[in-house]
């Protein structure tokens, strides 16, 4: 019964090894993916950079990390509020009036030469800036959770590791200890 306990900690400790290499490889491929898709994008930080991340960008950087995609989405956030002058998107008028005011109301609302409402572009500009950011942020997020598996991969991998060696190294009782026997005691010599 001993043997199959044996072959099933071994089983167990490749197991976990190759999970362990799997989540690894994993790991390394979609953080090198989530790098390189940002970097074909070729964006760049804008005059402002510095002065809306506290920092965690300087004008002209390019953007090749998940951490740096997060950063510009909050200034692509800072210049949607500064062109609709603080407000959200629920907060906007679907349509425009006659004198540029933003309203929801079909009657109120400006009509195009063929008879329909005038859209609110500053509102589409959030439909716009959602989708973008929301990609960036998935960017760094994807990047996190590459970094997590690299992480648990270790995890696993050192754990297979150790199980292998606790059961080849005897713990489930294989290997013969030597007997430590107590040495009599010698008489030191008086000085």
């Amino acid at each position: 019964m001993r043997k199959w306990f044996a072959y099933g900690g071994v089983a167990a400790s490749v197991i976990l090894v190759a999970f362990g290499a799997g989540a690894i490889a994993i790991g390394i491929t979609g953080y090198n993916d989530v790098r390189d898709e940002i970097a074909v994008q070729q964006i760049v930080a804008g005059e402002d950079a510095a002065e809306l991340t506290n920092g965690r960008l300087q004008p002209g950087e390019e953007i090749t990390t998940g951490a740096e995609a997060r950063a510009f989405a909050d200034i692509m956030e800072a210049h949607t509020l500064k062109a609709t002058e603080g407000k959200r998107y629920a907060e906007m008028g679907r349509f425009l009036t006659a004198d540029g005011k933003d309203t929801s109301d079909e009657a109120l609302a400006a009509k195009t030469p063929d008879g329909r409402p005038v859209e609110n572009g500053l509102r589409n500009m959030w439909v716009t800036e959602t989708a973008l950011t929301t990609a960036l942020n998935t960017s760094f997020f994807a990047e996190r959770v590459a970094l997590f598996s690299i992480v648990m991969g270790a995890a696993l991998l050192l754990t297979g590791i150790g199980f292998f060696v606790l059961t080849l190294g005897g713990a489930l009782g294989y290997v013969a200890l030597p007997k430590l026997r107590k040495q009599p005691a010698t008489a030191s010599a008086a000085t």
